[in-house]
């Protein structure tokens, strides 16, 4: 499918509820949509939805392309929600870093101290796994056969108490003791666990676990009371069930003309194939270890949440962290990274944090400039790259 260049979304300003967004004209606004359309095509992007945050507010906003292509609905920046993949983890850490700034643990306190069960590798029984390694990917834990194995339809069959509790004790439905834990020591420093492969969903699942046991409340629900109300995310949810699902994006699987690639319906993965080539949705789908990468939300909604860490904790009135708290997180004191939040170097004078995310049928991107503060969201609603769009939207900024 050809993406059709009259999908653009130009406006002065836009009133969605409390948000107000103002949109001046870039000054090369032709150039950077023929641009998007362009990576779209070439990268198979059935719709996109991007903007660019300075001085606090949107500076500029554009949605394009198809939401769902069979009923013609555009992505829309306000109205389409998608799940976001592993950009999630910055609200789990949120989340738990609400708790720490309360003094309800302390980073490096031994994990177990806040289980009813015993959280160890089995290769070294004596050596305790910490909130700081959690959020830095230096557990040691490693996503086993059984995290792929819960991708299905709909919200989540087991609960989160269930699937961690299983995940880590022997014997248990879900446990492997060779396949959910690296050969490593938690928190050994050094060559190994800086590799990739050290990145660790389901240590964000066990995150999300403890929330529930040090909050006494139920995950989803501390988020929300705790996150998305006081950021009025009134559209955002890690739950199918609790959104009006005519809002969500199909998560599409582009299949070149003639090959199989999997797509995720009713019954599991299955091979599909297209003689003529394009779009195939996958199902709106879940994982049991959901606080890693289950949040759905808008383009304009997760602005807000973005907004808030770019303002040091606070947005519009509303403060989900200290300021002394955000600034602990996007520190590299953490084993060279920050905690959950990532860091590279944009230019001399000027480092990017952020986090990216990926699953089936959808790509996003969540980035800010330390110094300037400017900040790019791009959402997508099939598996790519994203990097060309949100980097060139970064030098757009510079025009605004």
């Amino acid at each position: 499918m050809k993406i059709s260049r009259r999908r653009f979304i130009k406006s002065a300003a836009i009133t969605t509820g409390s948000f107000f967004v103002f949109q001046p004209a870039l000054p090369q606004e032709e150039n950077l949509n023929n641009f998007i359309l362009s990576q779209m095509e070439n990268n198979h992007i059935p719709g996109l939805g991007a903007c660019i945050i300075k001085d606090g507010s949107i500076a500029w906003s554009n949605g394009y392309g198809w939401a769902d292509i069979e009923k013609k609905i555009p992505y829309d920046l306000q109205k389409t929600v998608q799940n976001i993949g592993s950009v999630s983890k910055t609200f789990t850490a949120t989340a738990v870093m609400q708790l720490w700034e309360q003094g309800m643990f302390k980073l490096d306190d031994d994990i177990n101290a806040y289980l009813p069960f015993k959280v160890r590798n089995p290769q070294y029984p004596d050596a305790p796994i910490t909130f700081r390694q959690l959020l830095t990917h230096r557990s040691s834990i490693m996503d086993g056969p059984a995290y792929g194995q819960s991708y299905a339809c709909g919200d989540p069959s087991v609960s989160l108490e269930t699937w961690i509790r299983e995940y880590f004790t022997p014997g248990a439905k879900y446990y492997a003791e060779k396949g959910n834990f690296h050969e490593w020591k938690p928190g050994q420093e050094g060559e190994l666990p800086t590799r990739p492969r050290a990145y660790t969903n389901v240590g964000f699942g066990l995150l999300g676990y403890l929330v529930e046991r040090i909050a006494k409340i139920p995950f989803s629900e501390y988020c929300r009371a705790n996150i998305f109300a006081p950021l009025d995310m009134k559209h955002t949810s890690w739950y199918l069930k609790d959104l009006d699902l005519a809002r969500h994006a199909l998560p599409y699987t582009y299949l070149p003309p003639g090959k199989s690639r999997r797509v995720l319906l009713e019954g599991g993965e299955t091979l599909k194939k297209m003689e003529e080539g394009g779009f195939y949705p996958n199902c709106l789908y879940s994982f049991f270890n959901y606080p890693d990468g289950l949040i759905r939300t808008s383009v304009f909604q997760l602005a807000r949440f973005l907004s808030a860490y770019i303002n040091k904790g606070i947005y519009k009135g509303a403060r989900i962290l200290k300021q002394t708290t955000v600034e602990t997180m996007l520190s590299r004191d953490h084993f060279e990274r920050g905690l959950c939040w990532s860091e590279r170097l944009w230019s001399d004078d000027e480092n990017m944090w952020g986090h990216g995310g990926g699953d089936p049928g959808i790509s996003t991107t969540m980035q800010f400039l330390s110094q300037s503060g400017i900040g790019v969201i791009v959402f997508a609603n099939t598996s790519t790259g994203l990097s060309n769009v949100q980097n060139r939207l970064f030098q757009e900024a510079a025009g605004l």
